[in-house]
């Protein structure tokens, strides 16, 4: 029977494993290296002894900004001495200054994207490796050199995960398509992801100003992405290089997911 990738959990609605996934040379990567999900800071106790306990999760690749995780909390897993977090936010992080309300800095609410003619969310994606570069080639790390299982996650565990996310996969050799699915798959799990974030004051007025098929994750957002980045920068792995990733970060990331 086919393994199922979403994992079940009380506090978060939007995880799955990585693995699974078919290869270009016709393997599948590895189940329990690299989970990616929806904030965890409602994760229950039982939630937590799934995640460190059972899949054996030690790394929080955190991609939220300082102000969400001031606003939000760092979540449970925090506690534990065999977690270790890197927050690693894909924003420009501004200093907050004392006296200043940190709602006052959410990234959002400032931030300058260069539209794209079809999404906008293909603007955003692409801002992230224009502003955060050091920050995706942190996580890439993470899951290529650490022993123990990772955690990708940010808020709705769909933009920013789902870069980071494909970025992991296109270095292992994962089919294209298999890529752009994975990324739609969120669709599933959408209409619970947003409850959750609607009942956060932090996310609710964001997430109501805009129309409601720009929180979709279409296939065609991944598509455009992942050809951008082949015309712009000649590949994901040409512009992994270009930021400092080395040939033996790419035989680590591959043999941790795919072996």
């Amino acid at each position: 029977m086919e393994q199922s990738r979403w994992i079940s959990l009380a506090g978060a609605v939007n995880v799955r494993d990585l693995g699974g996934l078919p290869t270009t040379d016709g393997r599948s990567t590895r189940f329990g290296r690299v989970l990616r999900s929806d904030n965890l800071q409602g994760l229950t106790d039982e939630d937590v002894s799934l995640l460190a306990g059972e899949i054996g999760v030690g790394h929080v690749i955190d991609l939220r900004s300082l102000a969400e995780v001031q606003r939000e909390g760092p979540g449970p897993l925090t506690r534990l001495a065999g977690v270790t977090i890197h927050h690693l936010s894909l924003f420009v992080e501004t200093q907050i200054a004392a006296g200043v309300e940190v709602d006052k800095a959410l990234p959002w609410q400032s931030r300058a994207v260069q539209e794209d003619p079809e999404h906008r969310s293909v603007g955003f994606y692409h801002g992230y490796l224009r502003d955060r570069a050091d920050s995706i080639i942190a996580a890439l790390r993470v899951i290529a050199h650490e022993e123990a299982a990772s955690i990708v996650h940010c808020a709705a565990g769909k933009d920013r995960t789902g870069v980071v996310s494909a970025l992991a996969l296109e270095v292992a050799g994962v089919a294209r398509e298999a890529i752009v699915a994975d990324y739609a798959l969120t669709a599933e799990r959408l209409e619970a992801i947003l409850d959750r974030l609607l009942s956060s004051e932090t996310y609710r007025t964001d997430l109501r100003s805009r129309p409601a098929d720009s929180h979709l994750p279409h296939a065609f957002i991944m598509e455009r992405f992942l050809t951008g980045m082949d015309h712009t920068y000649g590949g994901t792995l040409d512009w992994l290089a270009a930021n400092g990733w080395t040939e033996d970060d790419t035989g680590a990331l591959r043999s941790r997911l795919v072996g």
